[in-house]
């Protein structure tokens, strides 16, 4: 039986997918096709050259990645990653979907044409940073003079890139909503938003998972919680290992789905 892995984007508590991994790892499971959007995009890259979860924490922890991002002086956005293909490289020096060990397929959206974009072969850390690339704060990343944003302003859990390709699809959810604190901040009225948006056009994609893992800790952390990384991919880890008879049922009888 083929199995694919579907990764939300949701800035920094995308380091909860680590987690998630890491305990389906435990379980026996492994992946034969990657989908992943924004942070999932990332982690799905780092999985797919095969990097261990903890490999991939490490390396989101050690690399610097705000150290890398410069200002963005053309006002198309507040900070460019232009800086951070340099950085990926040093952990990804193929630089190409091909050299991967998974097969990876990343989610970005056509500035201009406002059409969703599949990347899977060719170069791959533009096209990983491009998914990254949220409207307003990162300037578009540019591809072939074409200009890309953030894939999940239009496909946030990308099930449909691989649902043709596998028999059971496992998606990692963590663009979570939940109770939250006030909100108190510009930043924080902006981020809210967001999330929302994201996640009223994601919804329909959660019945195509057979398994969907969707931590509710992670309501209480925001995108930009980088500093909070150990805690994301605890709480990545600790859920989906409560998951552990439901996600083998499911394995066993994949017509019945166990989201």
């Amino acid at each position: 039986m083929k199995i694919g892995l579907v990764l939300s984007g949701g800035g920094a508590r995308g380091i909860a997918h680590l987690g998630v991994i890491k305990a389906l790892q435990e379980m026996g499971i492994g992946f034969d096709q990657i989908a992943g959007t924004s942070a999932g995009a990332i982690t799905g890259a780092l999985l797919a050259q095969g990097y261990t979860p903890d490999e991939s924490l490490k390396i989101i922890e050690s690399s610097a990645f705000v150290r890398h991002i410069r200002p963005a002086w053309n006002r198309m956005g507040l900070l460019r990653l232009d800086n951070v293909v340099d950085l990926y490289r040093k952990f990804i020096p193929h630089d190409t979907f091909e050299g991967l060990q998974i097969p990876l397929h990343v989610v970005a959206v056509d500035l201009n044409d406002g059409e969703q974009v599949v990347f899977d072969q060719g170069a791959l850390i533009r096209p990983v940073l491009a998914s990254c690339c949220l409207p307003g704060i990162f300037e578009p990343m540019l591809i072939n003079k074409r200009q890309y944003v953030d894939g999940g302003v239009l496909n946030n859990l990308p099930v449909d890139v691989i649902e043709n390709k596998v028999d059971f699809l496992i998606g990692s959810h963590c663009n979570v909503l939940g109770p939250r604190k006030p909100i108190t901040s510009m930043r924080g009225v902006i981020e809210r938003s967001l999330v929302l948006a994201v996640q009223s056009k994601t919804r329909d994609r959660f019945a195509k998972c057979q398994v969907l893992i969707e931590p509710p800790q992670l309501a209480q952390y925001t995108t930009t919680d980088i500093s909070k990384a150990r805690e994301l991919f605890r709480i990545g880890y600790q859920h989906t290992n409560t998951m552990a008879a439901q996600i083998d049922k499911a394995l066993k009888d994949p017509i019945e789905q166990t989201v």
